[in-house]
């Protein structure tokens, strides 16, 4: 039995690792930094610009919490919760969200769940329910790994060693939410109708 139904897209996997192969080879042809080859592969630039590039895409969350609030601002719409707030950056969650029964949710956003962030949070007194809710935005990761991985390696082992309760976690593969993301920015960064709420 699967973890989650989603799985990895082979295809495009192979490709990433094949072209990431010629761009190690390949990469002091790009550019004009004026170094032949053995002082690129040398001179840190190329390992730099990976790192920046990677610290660039891991540190983005605007596209996620643009998701996020529309899936929210959809289900205060069709009845199934009361309202929602972004918490704000003074908090270690991100959002806040008021149950049909009046009870407080919170909802810890993330990325991929194979990483360090997965362990990064903490439930606030006023959690009624606290959700983890993980957005991949890494097309070449393995879904099916990835959550089982952040679930069983590191989520559950944190909550036991802390003794901190979730009570539940939804994870969101690249597909979904990153096609939803497409399709929003070919509208000309128009959001769907739901609009409300802060990001």
């Amino acid at each position: 039995m699967n973890v989650i139904p989603c799985e990895l897209n082979t295809d495009l996997r192979q490709l990433i690792r094949e072209y990431s192969e010629v761009l190690k080879t390949e990469a002091h042809k790009l550019g004009a930094h004026g170094l032949d080859e053995k002082e690129f592969y040398n001179s840190g630039l190329f390992r730099g610009a990976i790192e920046r590039i990677r610290g660039q895409f891991s540190a983005t969350m605007s596209e996620k919490r643009e998701f996020v609030r529309a899936v929210l601002n959809f289900m205060e719409d069709q009845g199934f919760l009361l309202g929602w707030e972004s918490a704000g950056d003074a908090n270690r969650h991100d959002y806040s969200v008021t149950l049909l029964d009046g009870r407080t949710g919170v909802i810890e956003l993330k990325g991929c769940m194979d990483g360090n962030n997965t362990i990064i949070f903490e439930r606030p007194p006023h959690a009624r329910e606290f959700i983890i809710w993980s957005i991949c935005g890494n097309p070449g990761a393995d879904p099916r790994h990835n959550a089982w991985s952040g679930i069983h390696t590191r989520l559950s082992a944190d909550i036991i060693e802390r003794e901190q309760q979730v009570d539940g976690v939804i994870y969101l593969g690249y597909g979904p939410w990153h096609s939803w993301a497409s399709m929003s920015e070919s509208a000309g960064g128009s959001q769907p109708n739901h609009t409300r709420g802060p990001v």
